[in-house]
């Protein structure tokens, strides 16, 4: 095929992928009576949440007690006990399972003022509920999120019991039955503790919000605009992935998804263009990974950092933004490297949508968008902000007959967000029973401890040790619960030695993001290989090179906050803005060892070390940073000056 056609996108099974690599996509399809009364329950989950938003939230208890139970209920009857059983038919055993564990959370609702009257004391019902309600939320997480996350809150389970049997600082007098199960799910300290607080407020109406988004054709709206922008350049393809990657991520809250959604259109056309399969992978897998770290929602970990932290939500997105900006500038600048080297070009501008017509026909689409982030800027909760933004996607979709949904659409967005957020709230539920552990045994001091003293109090080795645990920790496990974990088994160390705040919880984050294109267990990078036909391992290895910002970043605001604007004033973010995107170009030469030419071992070296001193933001730093990529650029330009003398005499 000539490289100057755009290709019509392969034949995937997206269905196939996405339930291979994501548990959350492997449920049943049903049809008839059963599917219309699971819509039905879905529905009605999403009619309370927005009940709730808009007339008032109940008592935290009771509010995270209702969401779990419908959430529950969802995922055993859409996700059989058995990857063998059928997934076009129930089984009693999962129908079964539905009911009590609906039931077992509408226990505390139904018997609510006896349990605050008696806190602290679990009688022997209590204590069979409770049991019954940890297990049934531990199998719910094995159904939809998967087993990684399942051990991690087994593991802690176990340390509750076996506390006096730990050596060191990590022991601990133990826990009874009773004592953690009380803890555990009649608090709101356990299972009903902050990220399932969070989830049951903000995070469901964001996922609401994105599955309007869809319904109004927004997925395929960023596509075509990312094509007007850039289908035209120097591998044209592979920069429309990064831009459509980017752009989704601020509605999707999976890697796993936004690979799967954007990477059927964009993978094929990178392949044609004459990208290494491999490559084209890398590219997808490494975008979309970032589209989690891309403000304002980032996978609704941002809620939760707000929470936690104890700061405004804006603050924390206003931290979050030159951080994503750096990581997105880095995959373009090697996509575009790699473009240079192989001599690969564009798509024809004439076969490409125009941007002022796409704009015209669907730039309506975006008002929920602008407002979304208006709202939040100005002040407003991010539950009015959702609130305000689902609405405004519904109306925004009637300005024109093209993008016009249906009262079924609306119907189906309602039962479409609730599928959504499944996964989102079992994870958070089952991260409240790891946070429930750490603050009843004291678990996250002892751990920062024995992190700061493997380290001894030095700087640089905690967070090479931090980031060694939140890779772990992040394999395999969503967004969400990923930052429940990391940021309360981890970022305690960071904190321990004098870390700022923000800075400790963002490095967390970003490592355990980054966990789903690093290998062994890189899911992103797995399910864009799937859609490539590449080798697995290799697209994972491309992945984390294009993805080499989010390994660095980290490390540079920590030592200076300041790339957080922590304390910045508007020249010195100016500045440091400029002369970060510079240093990211000196890291991509490097890493990808090329900048105008090949480059040598030495160049690669001047490129990379300028790059970083360039992005850590300080003057002195500045201004070395430019002499050594100055002096790598010139070695290029006279290299290449050489090589086009001696070929013209030949």
């Amino acid at each position: 095929m000539p490289k100057d056609v755009v290709p019509k996108a392969e034949s995937v099974d997206l269905d196939e992928f996405l339930a291979q690599y994501d548990r959350e996509s492997d449920y049943r399809r049903l049809q008839g009576f059963t599917a219309q009364v699971i819509a039905a329950i879905a529905i009605a989950f999403s009619v309370f949440q927005l009940y709730t938003a808009i007339f008032g939230v109940l008592d935290a208890h009771l509010q995270r007690s209702i969401h779990l139970s419908f959430a529950m209920a969802l995922v055993f009857l859409l996700y059989p006990s058995r990857k063998s059983w059928p997934r076009t038919k129930l089984h009693w055993f999962d129908v079964l399972l539905a009911v009590v564990a609906a039931a077992t959370p509408l226990y505390i609702v139904a018997f609510y003022q006896d349990l605050v009257l008696r806190a602290g004391r679990v009688t022997p019902t209590d204590l069979v509920i409770g049991s019954l309600g940890v297990f049934l939320v531990l199998e719910a997480a094995r159904r939809v999120v998967g087993w990684p996350i399942v051990i991690v809150a087994g593991a802690f389970l176990a340390y509750a019991f076996l506390g006096p049997m730990m050596p060191g600082v990590l022991a601990h007098k133990g826990l009874t039955l009773g004592q953690l199960v009380g803890h555990l799910y009649f608090t709101t300290e356990g299972v009903f503790g902050i990220p399932l607080g969070v989830s049951s407020t903000f995070i469901f109406l964001f996922i609401l919000f994105g599955a309007y988004l869809e319904k109004t054709g927004m997925g395929r709206f960023f596509i075509d605009l990312a094509n007007a922008v850039a289908g035209w350049a120097s591998g044209g393809p592979a920069k429309v992935a990064v831009l459509s990657s980017g752009l989704m991520g601020t509605i999707s809250g999976s890697s796993v998804a936004n690979v799967a959604g954007t990477g059927s259109f964009t993978i094929p056309m990178m392949k044609s263009l004459g990208y290494r399969p491999e490559f084209a992978g890398a590219v997808e897998a490494a975008a979309s990974t970032g589209g989690q770290l891309m403000p304002p929602i980032m996978g609704a970990a941002a809620f939760l950092m707000a929470e936690f932290i104890g700061i405004p939500y804006i603050q924390v997105v206003k931290a979050a933004v030159i951080p994503a900006v750096l990581y997105f500038t880095g995959i373009w600048i090697g996509v575009h490297l790699e473009a240079q080297k192989l001599g690969l070009k564009g798509i024809p501008r004439e076969q490409l949508p125009r941007i002022g017509r796409l704009l015209l026909e669907r730039g309506h689409l975006a008002i929920p968008l602008i407002a979304i982030i208006y709202l939040l800027v100005s002040g407003r909760t991010p539950m009015k902000a959702a609130l305000w933004a689902i609405l405004l996607a519904i109306l925004a979709s009637l300005l024109r007959r093209s993008t016009r949904i249906s009262l079924r659409d609306v119907i189906d967005g309602l039962e479409q967000g609730a599928r959504s957020a499944l996964g989102v709230v079992i994870a958070c539920a089952t991260a409240g029973v790891i946070i429930g552990v750490v603050t009843k045994t004291g678990l996250g001091l002892k751990l920062a401890t024995a992190l700061v003293d493997l380290a001894h109090g030095a700087l640089l080795p905690t967070l090479f040790f931090t980031m060694i645990s939140s890779l772990i920790l992040g394999m395999g496990v969503p967004t969400t619960a990923n930052y429940v974990i990391t940021s309360t088994i981890a970022a305690p160390a960071l904190i321990r030695i004098g870390v700022p705040v923000i800075a400790a919880h963002m490095f967390v984050f970003y490592f355990g993001i980054i966990a789903d294109v690093t290998p062994p267990v890189a899911l992103a990078a797995y399910t864009a290989s799937g859609i490539a036909k590449s080798n697995p391992m290799q697209t994972g290895v491309n992945a984390s090179k294009l993805a080499i910002a989010a390994f660095l970043i980290p490390y540079i605001f920590v030592t200076s906050p300041t790339l957080l604007l922590v304390n910045a004033t508007l020249p010195l973010v100016v500045r440091m803005i400029a002369t970060s995107l510079i240093g990211m170009v000196g890291v991509g030469a490097a890493v990808n060892g090329f900048l105008v030419t090949a480059a040598n071992l030495v160049e690669r070296l001047l490129f990379f070390v300028g790059g970083l001193l360039l992005i850590q933001p300080a003057a002195q730093t500045d201004i070395i940073g430019i002499a050594l990529l100055l002096a790598a650029y010139l070695s290029q330009r006279v290299r290449l000056a050489r090589k086009r003398t001696e070929g013209a005499r030949m």
